[in-house]
C-alpha cells in the first residue's frame, strides 16, 4: 500500500501507538489501514449421499475441482455468504445445516470455512466462475483433480464423520509445503 484510500496522501508503514505490529498510516490524515485475513466461505452440498463439486473456470487452479465457495462479502452472515456462493458457482439452492471445518491458511492471509448443507433440489448448473457442476458419490470425488488442501482435508472429514454416524466442527491449521 503506497496511498491512503481516505485522503489520497502517502503512507509509512509503522508501528502505532497503543499497537504492536507494523501498519500502513497515512501521513496526511492519520488513518491507520488495517490489512487483515480474508474469510472464504463455502459449504459441502449434499443430495442423497452424493456431494456436489464445481470445476473452476478461473485462476488459480483452472480446470480444479472444489467445493461451491468464494470471499465473504460485507454487510452478509457467513451462512449468506455459503449460500449466495452456492448459488453464484454452481446455480444451486442450499439449506445451510451447521459450520463443519475451519481451515487457517496463514501463508496467504485466508480463513476457509465451510458448513454443511442440503441442496434444496436436484437443480445446478455451472455458473460464471465454472466450467462444469456434478454431484459425486464419495468412491468418486476425484482427489487427484481437487484445488485445494482445504477442500481436500473438508473433504475427509466429512465422509470420515458419516461413516461414523455423525458429525463433528474440524479445524486445522495449514502450512506450506516447504515451511
Amino acid at each position: 500500500m503506497k496511498f491512503c484510500g481516505q485522503c489520497g496522501e502517502t503512507v509509512r508503514l509503522l508501528i502505532p501507538e497503543g499497537d504492536n505490529l507494523p501498519r500502513h498510516v497515512c501521513q496526511g490524515c492519520g488513518t491507520i489501514h488495517y490489512l487483515n485475513p480474508k474469510l472464504v466461505v463455502g459449504c459441502v452440498a449434499e443430495w442423497q449421499d452424493q456431494i456436489l463439486l464445481c470445476r473452476r473456470s478461473i485462476s488459480p487452479r483452472y480446470g480444479f475441482w472444489t467445493l461451491p465457495a468464494g470471499f465473504m462479502e460485507n454487510g452478509e452472515s457467513t451462512a449468506e455468504a455459503a449460500r449466495r456462493e452456492t448459488l453464484e458457482e454452481a446455480c444451486a439452492q442450499v439449506e445451510i445445516c451447521q459450520p463443519f471445518s475451519l481451515v487457517s491458511v496463514p501463508h496467504i492471509s485466508q480463513v476457509h470455512l465451510f458448513y454443511r448443507a442440503r441442496m434444496i433440489s436436484k437443480c445446478f448448473s455451472a455458473g460464471l466462475e465454472t466450467l462444469e457442476t456434478a454431484l459425486f458419490a464419495e468412491e468418486n470425488i476425484p482427489w487427484q483433480q481437487l484445488a485445494f488442501q482445504s477442500v481436500t482435508s473438508c473433504l475427509r472429514a466429512y465422509f470420515a464423520d458419516r461413516k461414523a454416524g455423525r458429525f463433528t466442527f474440524h479445524e486445522e491449521e495449514l502450512r506450506p509445503a516447504n515451511g
